[in-house]
């Protein structure tokens, strides 16, 4: 992992901070519906503001592709984060210009302004110079907490990096050592499982895991994939069978590698795509051609169990199974009880990312009780597979 500085390493007393924070939380009008992101930053802010600096919310909020959407605007979340850091915050409708100064210029320490969408700006996606520059005039020191937007060389998140003292805040410090640890440096056996729909989107991930891993176990729709270039029938079910090819690249990288790739030995077929359809289960070879996997089988999970119980280390993205349909996320809630339980036990270091994962865990109910959960989506992918992040390099001291 890179070196970077942390808040420690600032002196923040009486200056004032600009902190690029990820606020894009799913919202239904204007009421927050899950409160996660705001919840993990609110540390960062409390401990700026408590050392007497003057804290300068930055942040995104879904995609308006650099015009002003007002169902987009941050105001909503004003309140929202006064509860999470205990304290009034103030709401500039700008992000640059006179509007943002003058918001920025009336704090005083201790105080907190959030600032208008970015994404109102075009320079923002584009990391256009002069709006990187016309944000870091407004601040003295700057803080990344948005781990998951480091894959993204934006203004807000790698351009204004490079004109202020920089350092991580404490959600980007407590990501980046937590995923470190999992594929850096992780204690061994250590284990990934990448599940999902499609192999094209993760390519990437399957083909520089079995250089970092043990065993890679492969679920969802793109277990399919692999399991129909194996020469096996997957009737209906999801499958790009144009990438048959590239799964047994994989498939041979990771032989090479004495790298242990787990696949399904049984399914759960159904004919119909929806909750409680009529389901059997069936080995991986008597998938009838009028029927769809929607799961793993049992077997599998005990085999994926037992797997678990020999490791040290496991990295968890994307579902077993079309977890959203009942009973079709009996194998994804069984192996994550049972990752939880070895956790708690001790036996098991458990880091799991991404979107679906996330909604997995919290459906299993231990998304409390992994080692730790990012709330990252394309960032924890693009760091799977082994990319260098944008806003982490920024981070990195000077040489």
């Amino acid at each position: 992992m890179q070196a970077f500085h942390s808040l420690d390493d600032l002196d923040v007393t009486g200056k004032t901070v600009l902190v690029r924070a990820d606020l894009n939380v799913p919202m239904n009008g204007p009421d927050v519906t899950d409160s996660a992101r705001i919840d993990r930053f609110a540390p960062t802010a409390v401990r700026l503001a408590e050392a007497g600096a003057r804290v300068v919310i930055l942040s995104h909020f879904g995609r308006p592709k650099g015009t002003v959407v007002p169902s987009m605007s941050l105001a909503p979340l004003q309140y929202p984060l006064a509860k999470a850091i205990g304290r009034n915050v103030g709401f500039a409708a700008g992000c640059v210009g006179n509007v943002a100064e003058t918001a920025v210029a009336a704090l005083a320490p201790g105080e907190v302004v959030l600032l208008e969408n970015l994404r109102f700006h075009k320079g923002e996606e584009a990391n256009d110079p002069v709006f990187a520059r016309d944000l870091a005039a407004l601040g003295d020191l700057y803080v990344n907490d948005a781990f998951s937007c480091a894959h993204r060389a934006h203004a807000s998140t790698e351009g204004v990096a490079r004109l202020l003292p920089t350092a991580a805040g404490l959600l980007m410090a407590e990501e980046l050592e937590a995923l470190s640890t999992a594929l850096d440096q992780p204690e061994r056996p250590v284990a990934a499982l990448v599940g999902g729909a499609k192999v094209s989107t993760k390519l990437d991930v399957l083909r520089h895991l079995p250089v970092r891993m043990d065993h890679l176990i492969v679920g969802g729709g793109m277990a399919n994939t692999f399991l129909f270039a194996m020469g096996y029938d997957m009737g209906r079910s999801l499958c790009e069978r144009d990438m048959a090819g590239a799964a047994q690249l994989v498939l041979r990288a990771a032989e090479s590698q004495d790298c242990e790739i787990i696949l399904p030995v049984d399914l759960v077929v159904a004919g119909k795509f929806s909750a409680g359809a009529a389901h059997e289960i069936v080995d991986v070879d008597a998938v009838p051609s009028d029927m769809m996997v929607l799961d793993v089988g049992p077997e599998t999970v005990v085999m994926l169990e037992d797997r678990l119980r020999r490791c040290q280390t496991m990295v968890w993205n994307g579902p077993l199974g079309v977890f959203e349909l009942t009973p079709f996320d009996a194998a994804t809630t069984a192996l994550a009880r049972r990752a939880a339980a070895l956790t708690k036990d001790g036996n098991l270091r458990t880091v799991a990312g991404g979107g679906d994962t996330v909604a997995a865990l919290a459906n299993a109910g231990v998304l409390d009780e992994f080692s730790y959960v990012s709330t990252a989506g394309g960032a924890f992918l693009e760091w799977l597979e082994g990319k260098d992040l944008p806003g982490v390099a920024a981070l990195s001291p000077a040489p």
